[in-house]
């Protein structure tokens, strides 16, 4: 037997000496009592494993002290076994069986018989106990599942395993894995919340699946173990490309026969495996989309031009968002657009779209020219995409101007010593078979600027977007010496300081 802890409440001296000796001699640690009081107390400040408890005692009847102690919502799942010299009728016994008793016994008691009692009932007592401590921590292995699931970066997910396996387990964790760029990251847990700091484990050749092993604590110097504990050690990995993830935690926390450590190591391999593939995705759809956009503006005698480029946030899929600003037979083109959709597929169209327009703007073609064979392009190449494109010219010299737009959102003449206003220059998106209005004609005055945007600098899903467009009429009423910095500001204002749902382009263009 695993050794166990009894408490012997009795009031008669010599009745008490022999249970104590019976029992002590079978490797019980035993606590005495005289009265139900004094045994009432000594749970209170005693851990004790079971109860051999006298009916008849001078404060109180054993059944009430049975009674109390089933009750009691800290340690009501204590077992009892009466002992009794005189209530032995089948009534007494009924009565204390009834009242929570595990057992009766009655005198004259054989020693055999008490201890194969004790241990039977104690037998009882810890499996249910195994089975509730399971059951507790299957229901916190869920919820931890759920957290690391729910997680939005690699750096959360390692927390919230940490901060999991620290409630299921009790003590201290180490959940280590390697980002996808292969760094190490560690978890710590040891009392508060999860810490995650660079650290690198020395790998063991491991197949793909699971296991679990021990090694000696030198292994895990990241957290204090307590004295003369070994580290149990769960790895998991699901591709044999992989590095494994590991869970460390102390092996006197691991419940023999039921692999919670195991279960909980797959889940985080399998959150963590999920993570990586879309930092791969996210990173090749923003260094595709971010190779595809102009690193360097032309300089054109005349005008002053400023782009800004700001992608969305690490948690939101990579856009279709894209501009464009080139010098053909001595005209400004500028193109800005936004494919549909948030995703490497919108990189890849928006890559299209955007060669597209270049090339049918190189054979000459005006604005609103080059929209429809862009639009007759998209229906025949890409027939189940949409987006939207605001495309113009612009002579420097006389600051005339030819726009057409497909569906882009309105852009913004500011005028000195005027109020910013948008012009409407109206057309059906890419992607829909619609008559196309003619291009609007007008001109820039010089000390004027045009701002063309896309809808991420004005949209917001809490609000109407006739309120972001007044914001950017507001903001744009006045404009920096720097065509840079009046960028960076409307970014600023109007982006905000949370992390924004969709990417964000922005062209200024002024009339010097």
């Amino acid at each position: 037997m695993t050794p166990a802890t009894v408490l012997v409440v009795d009031d008669s001296a010599t009745k008490r000496y022999l249970l104590v000796s019976w029992l002590s001699r079978a490797g019980f640690t035993v606590v005495e009592a005289e009265t139900g009081g004094a045994a009432l107390a000594t749970l209170g400040e005693t851990e004790v494993d079971l109860v051999v408890l006298d009916v008849k005692l001078p404060d109180m009847s054993g059944f009430e002290v049975c009674e109390r102690i089933k009750t009691d919502p800290e340690y009501g799942v204590l077992p009892v076994i009466h002992v009794s010299a005189h209530a032995v009728d089948v009534v007494d016994r009924t009565q204390g069986l009834n009242r929570g008793a595990d057992a009766y016994l009655v005198e004259p008691i054989e020693p055999d018989e008490l201890i194969a009692t004790s241990q039977a009932v104690l037998r009882y007592y810890r499996a249910r106990q195994r089975a509730e401590s399971l059951a507790a921590r299957m229901i916190k292995l869920a919820e931890t599942t759920l957290a690391i699931n729910a997680a939005s970066t690699l750096v959360g997910l390692l927390q919230a395993a940490a901060d999991g396996a620290y409630q299921i387990f009790g003590g201290p964790v180490v959940v280590v894995a390697e980002t996808a760029d292969g760094d190490g990251l560690a978890a710590i847990a040891d009392g508060h919340p999860a810490a995650v700091r660079p650290w690198t484990v020395e790998h063991h050749e491991t197949a793909v699946g699971s296991t679990v092993r021990t090694e000696q604590p030198t292994a895990w110097t990241l957290v204090d173990w307590p004295d003369q504990e070994s580290v149990a050690v769960a790895s998991a990995k699901l591709r044999a490309d992989r590095t494994p993830v590991y869970v460390a935690v102390a092996s006197s926390s691991q419940t023999p026969g039921f692999p919670v450590l195991r279960q909980l190591s797959q889940a985080v391999a399998a959150a963590v495996e999920a993570q990586r593939s879309y930092d791969e995705e996210h990173r090749i759809a923003v260094t595709l989309q971010r190779s595809l956009l102009q690193s360097r503006l032309p300089d054109v005698p005349g005008l002053e031009l400023a782009v800004r480029y700001e992608p969305a946030g690490a948690q939101t899929e990579v856009g279709g968002d894209f501009y464009e600003l080139t010098m053909l037979d001595g005209r400004l083109l500028v193109a800005i657009g936004d494919v549909a959709g948030h995703s490497l597929h919108a990189a890849t169209v928006m890559a299209e779209l955007r060669h597209a327009v270049r090339a049918y703007a190189v054979e000459g073609h005006p604005p609103g020219a080059v929209l429809e064979l862009v639009n007759r392009f998209m229906r025949t190449v890409l027939p189940t995409e949409s987006a939207t494109l605001c495309l113009l010219t612009l002579e420097p010299d006389t600051g005339r101007v030819r726009l057409a737009s497909a569906g882009h959102l309105p852009p913004l003449l500011h005028v000195d010593g005027s109020n910013a206003r948008f012009l409407n220059p109206r057309g059906p998106l890419l992607g829909i078979n619609a008559p196309r209005p003619e291009d609007l004609e007008f001109v820039i005055p010089r000390g004027g600027t045009l701002v063309l945007y896309t809808d991420g600098l004005i949209e917001r899903r809490d609000s109407d977007i006739d309120v972001g467009l007044s914001a950017l009429s507001a903001c744009a009423s006045r404009v920096e010496t720097s065509l840079d910095a009046f960028c960076q500001r409307l970014l600023v204002q109007l982006a905000g300081a949370g992390e924004q749902a969709d990417d964000i382009a922005v062209v200024a263009l002024r009339r010097s």
